[in-house]
């Protein structure tokens, strides 16, 4: 059996306020186009399918043709929990026609996908809160999934049962998953054990989240769960969330965030990304490639100190999105920011640094107080900040005095 692992779509993220969904919708593709050429029985996301709880009619749109055509018309499972950016109902609200075409979407942790069968002759043999086992056309043993989407503290409580979820939360997730796993993975099957979580080392170091990305809720620090917790029959954990690829070491059984498919902050300029490939058999060690995703733009984070050579490898790399510093003994003028602006159409944000702002604070010394107030408030946030105010700041101060104005 070979199983593709992917999560953290982020469908209808931005950068700053540049849209990715071209990207994002290339990327699908990619990954469909893999799937198919590597002939994967089944596809696994693990969470975070949109960037938000409301997400727009785009993403909602690309995210439901996507999983249509990995599921390939009901022959290949595709099998998706929620993230920490999704909401769960929103999630599970297509289930009865994502179920006739083969794809089975969880949003708790104690969801209890409804059993069917397809005319290719794929269906849900056992289910359970927080599992279900498939049949796969041309497979002759089944997959057996222990599913834990993300749960915020209110889900905790009431998935646990507890007032305390922060004293009992890795007891009760390991009692849940050894109790499936008990009674539902026997060796003559394929068992793996998909999450949205923390999930680390008891000795290990927590992994660091990227930026801008929503931290999974902190519980007492009990959201960190232990590769001890794990069931010893699971051959693999599939984990989403963090937007680097990365094995877990020192384990019974591979343990990966598969990462994201696009490097959606500045610190994950420079990353590569990847789908995981997965060859399963029972009773056996589960062996796993990754595949390189080569769609979307690449993430750059530059400095300069010299105006031509920043436009001239501006004008080199068009197709990327730029976090651009710029270095210099004076403050950048309007007209130096507008050439560098002008010369590409991916910068994400131009911070001017000064190199030494304390010889020049005795420019600021005599002010010009009969000039417009707008111009004296921009040579203030200039002082201040090392930069030129943007829009949005000198749209509020037109706000802000229009208001006095009244």
């Amino acid at each position: 059996m070979k199983i593709l692992h992917t999560a953290d779509w982020h469908l209808g993220k931005k950068l700053d306020h540049f849209s990715r969904l071209e990207e994002q919708r290339a990327v699908l593709d990619e990954i469909c186009e893999i799937a198919d050429r590597e002939q994967v029985d089944a596809v696994i996301v693990a969470g975070d399918l949109f960037d938000q709880i409301n997400p727009s009619v785009e993403a909602i749109d690309l995210l439901y043709k996507s999983l249509k055509k990995l599921a390939k018309n009901g022959h290949r499972p595709v099998v998706g929990i929620a993230g920490n950016h999704d909401s769960p109902d929103r999630i599970e609200a297509p289930v009865p026609l994502a179920r006739e075409c083969g794809i089975v979407l969880t949003g708790y942790p104690n969801s209890h996908p409804t059993p069917f069968s397809l005319d290719s002759g794929l269906s849900i043999t056992q289910a359970d809160e927080g599992f279900v086992e498939l049949k796969i056309p041309g497979i002759n043993f089944p997959l057996r999934l222990i599913l834990t989407p993300y749960a915020n503290e209110i889900r905790l409580k009431k998935f646990l049962g507890t007032e305390n979820p922060e004293t009992e939360l890795r007891t009760v997730l390991q009692q849940t998953w050894r109790n499936l796993a008990d009674k539902y993975c026997d060796p003559l099957g394929v068992n793996i054990l998909m999450a949205h979580l923390f999930l680390i080392n008891k000795s290990g170091e927590k992994p660091e989240e990227p930026e801008d990305e929503k931290p999974i809720l902190t519980v007492g620090g009990a959201q960190e769960i232990f590769t001890e917790n794990l069931p010893p029959q699971v051959q693999y954990v599939a984990l989403g969330h963090l937007h680097r690829p990365q094995v877990i070491e020192h384990t019974a059984c591979p343990v990966v965030y598969s990462g994201s498919p696009l490097a959606y902050s500045m610190s994950e300029a420079g990353q590569e990304k990847f789908v995981f490939i997965l060859e399963a058999e029972p009773q056996k060690p589960i062996s796993w490639v990754k595949i390189p995703l080569i769609s979307g733009k690449k993430l750059h984070r530059k400095t300069f100190d010299s105006i031509q050579e920043t436009i001239h490898w501006l004008q080199e790399n068009p197709n990327t999105l730029v976090e651009l510093t710029f270095v210099s003994d004076q403050f950048m003028t309007a007209e130096e920011r507008k050439l560098i602006m002008e010369a590409h159409e991916g910068i994400i944000t131009l911070i001017p640094r000064i190199n030494n702002p304390d010889s020049l604070q005795f420019q600021t010394l005599d002010i010009d107080l009969s000039r417009d107030i707008s111009e004296l408030f921009t040579d203030y946030f200039r002082y201040k900040q090392g930069q030129e105010p943007n829009d949005r700041i000198m749209n509020l101060l037109k706000e802000v005095l229009a208001e006095d104005e009244e």
